[in-house]
């Protein structure tokens, strides 16, 4: 016996697409209605918009949300460092060319990690955009640059070959493996296959030279740390915070002085590591509803 069941549509189905940008394409994923409220949530290091699969879904509802993967990173383009100069601002242009060729006149940023430079650069280009922030583990303050960046401000310091070769373990598995892994009580709540795909991108020849290139470059965004503090203060954008307290890379060292310049802020320290949204999607989803619902930024 057949049994025919009708099949039910998703209401807010994820989209994947690439844009062309430039001589590069662009990828990225889309979901909700294209009239509701934009989130731009803006990825971190090693991984792609991919980290955010479990939470697209969620806000499609409420949210019209997009998330790129940068040049070098997920499924966009990797031409070689050779022929991009693979820095801050570039891929801050990569973005916001983007955000104007799908017309996003007005969005909240979701900064993580290296999201957060590539996200305040471009507030400081288009402050009138930004509705709202939310902050996981992604720094504006010194205060945030603790031990494990040592090393990594030798190389900004003096770019020896000899520094460059002393950080390129950062793109090893091992490495990768310890970014989901550290900080989290229970590892069986990790998906490994998270750091498998991450260092597959990684292990494509010439990305780890592009990643090693990125490290040094974003000791480039130190000396904007003013500007984006002035922008906060400025702009005022209502601020939810949602740190993994257990992060050594991003420790919460980094989310303890935005109060100091924005006067609407909202904190979560989690009890997870880099990674947050590996352990705790469903909740900082629900306090992403929350929060932006109250500033009437949501469906």
């Amino acid at each position: 016996m057949t049994t025919n069941i009708p099949s039910v549509p998703q209401p807010h189905p994820v989209r994947y697409n690439t844009i062309r940008v430039n001589d590069l394409d662009v990828f990225y994923r889309e979901a909700g209605p294209q009239d509701a409220p934009t989130i731009l949530l803006l990825h971190g290091f090693p991984t792609s918009s991919n980290m955010f699969r479990n939470l697209i879904p969620r806000l499609a509802a409420s949210f019209h949300v997009v998330a790129p993967d940068y040049p070098g990173f997920g499924q966009s383009s990797m031409p070689s460092h050779e022929d991009f100069a693979y820095t801050f601002e570039n891929l801050t242009n990569v973005v916001e060319q983007l955000v104007e060729k799908l017309g996003l006149t007005s969005y909240s940023l979701y900064v993580m990690d290296y999201g957060a430079p590539v996200g305040y650069r471009l507030a400081l280009r288009h402050p009138e955009r930004v509705r709202a922030l939310i902050v996981q583990n992604g720094n504006a303050y010194d205060e945030g640059l603790l031990k494990f960046w040592d090393p990594i401000k030798k190389y900004w310091k003096d770019s020896t070959p000899e520094n460059r070769e002393a950080i390129r373990f950062l793109v090893d598995p091992k490495s990768t493996r310890w970014q989901y892994e550290n900080g989290v009580a229970d590892h069986t709540l990790l998906d490994p296959t998270t750091w498998t795909l991450d260092q597959v991108g990684l292990d494509r020849p010439g990305n780890a030279e592009i990643q090693l290139d990125l490290f040094h470059d974003y000791g480039s965004n130190v000396p904007l740390y003013p500007a984006f503090q002035a922008f906060f203060r400025q702009y005022q954008p209502p601020t939810l915070i949602v740190w993994g307290k257990n992060d050594f890379i991003f420790p919460p060292e980094g989310a303890v002085p935005y109060p100091r310049d924005l006067k609407d802020v909202e904190t979560h320290l989690l009890d997870t590591g880099h990674f947050a949204l590996e352990t705790h999607a469903e909740e900082i989803a629900g306090r992403i509803e929350e929060f932006l619902r109250k500033h009437k930024l949501a469906v």
